[in-house]
């Protein structure tokens, strides 16, 4: 071999202009780039894709993702929509009026939905995700509070919202960040959720409202909003206190329109004052859009409304964040448009039968009973028999699960029921039966692997995994 055909073959200049460039060979491939301060130069494009892509797929896949609520899948229709509004600034109202107007009639799709008693003096808006929303219902509850203590004279400077101690962590930031005391009313084996009972020991002058969750994220139960409603009518009727109630209808308010149409929880009881949700969770969209509605025009307080001059016009805005994606939006109404009420109802209900399905074969296997079936949103959990094996834990299956690529988490139960350890499966669209049934068999088949174990895992958590009735 000659000196030239061995530089030739060994050299590291490719000429640009040959098509075969591998991008594993690019400059820049075989270095590493630093990880928290900017690299001093360029990189191809390719090379910078690719750096990201790769890393970016050690999280696993999302369609394998049973922990999150979140949307995972959606058509390719909705994709190129996607695509094509990613550069829409939802605030900026004045230079993007279609989207505006396409946000305007989401949230009175959903008013409408939710039996708002008049659907010309009612008002909503769209927010980042159904956390947003939430801190902007109870923001409105605390301000009316306040507004009428101080027509009456009497202090302000001690609020406090009632809800279960299995609500979502938003609730217990909302009361963090805007000074509110929380009051949470026990879960028990007994009352599992928040239906009314012992209320009247929560409920002061104080109290600027309750809370009642429309899927709870520990089980997926349902609150049980009318009696939740009675308690607070039979409350006012003894002390003349007159509390509100906020639906947080997070994976809920898209499910129980279509699939439990009897079911009352919404505007259609009084007491509700507004009702926030998730567009990213049963809404049917990729993250992050939410949503919140008021019963009327009056208890949503003018001064949470500010009025910006930006960019040419006057700017009414209801939010906590300014600058915000307008494409989930656009996504939001796609959906609306797409299935309609038929189908979201086919979709939820499909949602739902698959993990009724999964539910009750895994109650089947023998080592488990169900806390939840599925029933309500298509979320249901479950604990290890009491007694069933010293062997091994929940948290030991999700781990055996992890490896398989499946995300089911096990985790404590809410205060006062902390040595109760749950593990859940969230449901959603792109959960197919036949993937369910690939599910079962990896479940079956890690329990058999735990069950033939000769002696105790090393026990890593020190909660129990027995519910105790």
């Amino acid at each position: 071999m000659s000196d030239q055909t061995s530089r030739s073959r060994h050299s590291t200049n490719i000429d640009p202009n040959v098509g075969l460039n591998p991008i594993f060979v690019q400059a820049g491939e075989a270095t590493e780039l630093p990880k928290f301060k900017l690299p001093e130069s360029m990189s191809a494009p390719a090379t910078a894709y690719q750096i990201v892509h790769d890393e970016a797929i050690l999280d696993g896949n999302s369609r394998l993702n049973l922990a999150t609520f979140v949307g995972t899948w959606m058509d390719d229709y909705a994709r190129k929509l996607y695509l094509e509004s990613a550069d829409k600034n939802m605030i900026d109202k004045d230079e993007y009026p279609a989207t505006a107007a396409i946000e305007d009639r989401c949230w009175r799709i959903l008013a409408d939905l939710w039996h708002v008693p008049d659907v010309n003096d009612t008002i909503g808006t769209s927010t980042i995700g159904s956390s947003e929303a939430c801190m902007l219902g109870g923001l409105a509850l605390k301000r009316l509070w306040q507004e009428k203590r101080k027509a009456e004279g009497k202090p302000y400077d001690k609020p406090n919202l009632i809800m279960s101690a299995a609500v979502q962590v938003v609730w217990e930031k909302f009361c963090n960040y805007w000074d509110v005391e929380a009051r949470y009313v026990p879960v028990t084996p007994d009352h599992l959720t928040l239906d009314g009972y012992n209320l009247e020991n929560y409920v002061d002058e104080n109290t600027i409202g309750v809370v009642s969750i429309l899927g709870q994220t520990f089980t997926g139960l349902y609150d049980d909003a009318v009696a939740i409603s009675k308690k607070l009518d039979e409350i006012q009727a003894k002390t003349g206190l007159d509390v509100k109630i906020h639906i947080d209808g997070a994976s809920g308010a898209m499910v129980a329109p279509f699939c439990q149409p009897d079911l009352v929880w919404d505007f259609k009881l009084d007491r509700v004052n507004s009702i926030s949700t998730s567009g990213h969770k049963y809404g049917l969209v990729y993250p992050g859009v939410g949503w919140v509605v008021w019963r009327s025009t009056k208890v949503m307080p003018e001064s949470l409304v500010f009025h910006v001059s930006y960019l040419g016009g006057d700017m009414p805005t209801l939010a906590l964040n300014f600058s915000r994606p307008g494409a989930q939006v656009l996504l939001q109404y796609y959906q609306f448009i797409r299935l309609g009420f038929e189908g979201y109802r086919e979709v939820q209900q499909n949602s739902i039968d698959v993990a009724t399905f999964l539910s009750s074969e895994i109650e089947k296997l023998g080592p488990f009973e169900l806390i939840s079936k599925g029933d309500t949103i298509p979320v249901f959990a479950w604990v290890l028999k009491d007694g069933y094996t010293d062997k091994w834990s929940l948290y030991d299956l999700a781990d055996r699960l992890r490896m398989k690529g499946w995300l089911v988490p096990a985790y404590p139960m809410a205060d006062n029921m902390s040595d109760v350890v749950l593990q859940r499966i969230v449901v959603k669209l792109g959960m197919s039966h036949d993937l369910a049934v690939a599910l079962l068999a990896d479940i079956k088949a890690e329990v058999e692997k735990l069950d033939s174990l000769e002696s105790p895992l090393p026990d890593e958590f020190a909660t129990k995994s027995q519910f105790h009735h």
